[in-house]
């Protein structure tokens, strides 16, 4: 029962200890702050940031190894987060010209923040299926 209640008082703790996210979507400028969580919590955009911080790739590297991702979608990804300056893009004056993407400094900021998330997707996958299975029977929905 105390490693219980040791456990919730921490959880307690730690989410007094962090920012309101009622204050910090209005803090500043509110629309960049939502395009950036829009631009951050995309699926491709988590997936580019997860493969890039293992090393650089070339363009069709990561479409070979990002599932289902067209090369359209990766385009547009890979140009938004360079605009973003979370990916940097280097040509190399060969023939064929090579090019290959690298996070940036705060692309790098964001690596730890994304394998956490992705972790977090990874340990709670299974209970998560259960759930939405459960509630598909109950309401009759489908995905």
């Amino acid at each position: 029962m105390t490693d219980t209640r040791d456990a919730a008082f921490e959880q307690d703790r730690i989410m007094r200890s962090l920012p309101m996210m009622s204050r910090l979507c209005t803090e500043h400028d509110p629309e960049v702050f939502r395009s950036l969580l829009a631009r951050i919590g995309d699926k491709w955009t988590l997936l580019v940031i997860g493969v890039l911080g293992e090393r650089p790739h070339r363009f069709t590297e990561l479409a070979d190894v990002i599932p289902s991702i067209s090369r359209r979608m990766l385009t547009v990804t890979l140009r938004a987060l360079e605009r973003d300056g979370l990916v940097q893009r280097e040509v190399f004056a060969e023939v064929p010209p090579r090019v290959v993407y690298d996070l940036t400094a705060l692309g790098r900021s964001l690596q730890t923040v994304v394998l956490t998330l992705g972790e977090w997707v990874r340990e709670h996958q299974d209970v998560i299926v259960a759930q939405r299975r459960t509630f598909d029977e109950r309401t009759g929905a489908t995905d």
